[in-house]
């Protein structure tokens, strides 16, 4: 039913049943739900007919529901009737009390019966009391028409609202797991919804809610051996000073209990259904086990209309974060640098010359730097992150025990400084250069490499160290002319916002492993001045991630650049500052395929 029409089902067992089950079913029938009942069969009883005319393992439809009043010689009130109808439309119908012809309809008056559309047909239909059906059958399943179908559309005055998300659980990012792992839970997707009024007839004045969780494109994936994942979520009250913090934090979910959830189950849709206090709430839906990916939607019905919310990060920049300070061996506490906000921040007139005579040395005879000597220059610096990263893990590169190679002559690359000019002029420049990355990124002198006794790097881009593309990125997140060269200022600018990032990455990288465990990536790009919501940080861990959720160094700074590129792209055309930019399709095509 929830196939063809696009609404929502929840389903209850006779024995689990709500206390308002009618009061569900009437309201139901009185907005063109759907309904299918049925009695459970054992083994061999599949279709088997009772004494009281019902048939097991069958599916029923209510078709009506309604409280009618009845007066006997001993009793007057009213009693709780549904109409049933068995799709074979034959004599198989119930026998029992409020059947065709049975004698309880000599107490209902005719203008009750005129009202309720009594016929005594052999077509399948019948009444039966609702302790009855309890009695009975057991399970009763009602498929809610969502707001926006015809039938909806041409009613004045619809009961449900329907509020609609889809998401995902990212490995590293959004799938979280479920409450039993408080350090990842809070990453899951947040979404906020508020209930202003209680429903119209609800005498306690709270607020029905409907929730409910699929998870796409599972079955269609089952010949791959790929099943439904276990899928639940969970409901907490908030206020709107909690709601400051966008998504809300780990301590929040430590320090209150859930309001409502639903049990985790490994069906391709969990629906339950809640009644609230007026107030404002955050559904979680998660997976069970952190690190489980997996597409989904998650729909909510109510009857006062809900305002549902993603509770996300908004995008914007910020202030990059100082990394706490280092001691030296020593104890002592190293001199205060000045903010990484500048342009080069921490950069000593000693390293800016420094970097100059590098710029000169690895530039050559054109006077710039293009994707191929930056790559010479990077590598080397970095080269202990990058191995530190590739340690224990399966990437594929080729290196050389070779001195430091100027590359081969590449088109469009007009250096032709000889190898032995680069060994004698850049080997007293290394360690200094690298003293300034990790001075500027807030490390210590343990880690500064010494050139000599050191496996040197080809400069190729087979070899291990920043691809081709991140190089190529790099280039061109500074390159304001479009000639795929970096001059001295814009180069000193490009090192310069490279140590500040790798200062972020030693920041997040607790165990000094050259990769960004799962679920820092956030905290890290936050820590560098970039403020991103969970869509992107689900497209960056597909592009960035490794097959553990992990964020490499070297990906990492590529990420920092992509990001840094495309904010200095819009923000240049967000001439209003209104969070709008426009572009001609020249323009965007060549403002993306450079960077």
């Amino acid at each position: 039913m929830e196939d063809f029409t696009g609404g929502l089902t929840e389903g209850y067992e006779m024995k689990d049943a709500p206390d308002s089950l009618f009061e569900m079913i009437e309201k139901g029938c009185n907005n063109y739900a759907m309904f299918a009942c049925s009695i459970e069969a054992g083994a061999g009883e599949q279709e088997q007919v009772t004494p009281q005319g019902l048939v097991k393992g069958h599916a029923y439809s209510i078709t009506k529901a309604q409280a009618v009043d009845i007066e006997t010689p001993r009793v007057k009130g009213k009693i709780q009737l549904l109409r049933l109808r068995n799709p074979w439309g034959n004599e198989n119908e119930w026998n029992g009390a409020w059947s065709d012809k049975s004698p309880e309809w000599r107490f209902i008056s005719e203008d009750t019966k005129r009202s309720i559309g009594l016929t005594f047909e052999v077509d399948g239909e019948f009444w039966m009391s609702f302790p009855d059906f309890r009695k009975y059958f057991d399970r009763v399943e009602m498929c809610h028409l969502s707001p926006d179908c015809p039938i909806a559309l041409q009613e004045s005055r619809f009961a449900w609202r329907q509020s609609a998300f889809e998401g995902e659980w990212v490995l590293g990012s959004t799938a979280g797991g479920c409450r039993n792992y408080p350090d990842t839970f809070w990453h899951n997707p947040q979404y906020v919804i508020r209930l202003d009024d209680p429903d119209a007839d609800d005498t306690a004045k709270l607020c029905t809610l409907i929730v409910s969780l699929i998870q796409k494109n599972r079955r269609s994936k089952r010949n791959k051996g790929i099943t439904c994942l276990t899928i639940g979520f969970a409901i907490y009250r908030v206020e709107p000073s909690d709601l400051q913090r966008k998504p809300l934090p780990r301590e929040f979910f430590t320090s209150h209990l859930s309001a409502a959830k639903s049990t985790f189950i490994n069906l391709r849709e969990v629906t339950c259904r809640f009644r609230l206090p007026p107030g404002s709430y955050v559904i979680l839906p998660s997976t069970f086990e952190p690190n489980e990916e997996g597409e989904f939607m998650i729909r909510v019905f109510s009857e006062c209309a809900a305002n549902m919310q993603e509770n996300d990060s908004a995008i914007g920049v910020g202030t990059p974060t100082d990394p706490p300070p280092s001691k030296p061996s020593g104890g002592v506490s190293p001199p205060s640098k000045p903010s990484p906000k500048d342009v080069e921040p921490g950069v000593t007139d000693a390293q800016r010359a420094t970097m100059e005579r590098l710029f000169i040395e690895v530039a050559g005879e054109d006077g710039e730097v293009d994707w191929m000597e930056l790559k010479l220059v990077l590598d080397r610096c970095f080269r202990e992150d990058i191995a530190k990263a590739s340690r224990g893990i399966s990437r594929t590169y080729q290196t050389r025990s070779s001195p430091l190679e100027k590359p081969q002559s590449v088109a469009g690359t007009s250096a032709t400084v000889s190898q032995t000019s680069l060994e004698r002029s850049l080997c007293g420049m290394w360690t200094t250069l690298q003293h300034m990355f990790r001075d500027i990124a807030g490390g210590d002198n343990r880690e500064v490499m010494r050139s000599e006794n050191v496996t040197q790097v080809h400069a190729d881009p087979s070899n291990p160290g920043f691809s081709k593309d991140a190089c190529r990125s790099m280039v061109a997140m500074l390159d304001e002319d479009g000639s795929g060269k970096l001059g001295l200022a814009e180069f000193q600018k490009l090192l310069a916002d490279i140590a500040r990032w790798k200062g972020v990455f030693k920041q997040h990288d607790n165990d000094e492993s050259g990769r960004i465990s799962p679920f820092e990536l956030r905290a890290a790009l936050q820590s560098a001045g970039y403020t991103l919501n969970n869509h992107i940080i689900n497209m960056l861990m597909h592009r960035y991630g490794s097959k553990e959720g992990e964020i490499w160094f070297d990906d990492f700074i590529t990420c920092a650049v992509k990001i840094r590129t495309m904010f200095d792209i819009f923000r240049a055309r967000d001439i209003s500052n209104r969070n709008e930019a426009r572009f001609t399709l020249e323009e965007w095509i060549t403002k993306t395929i450079y960077s």
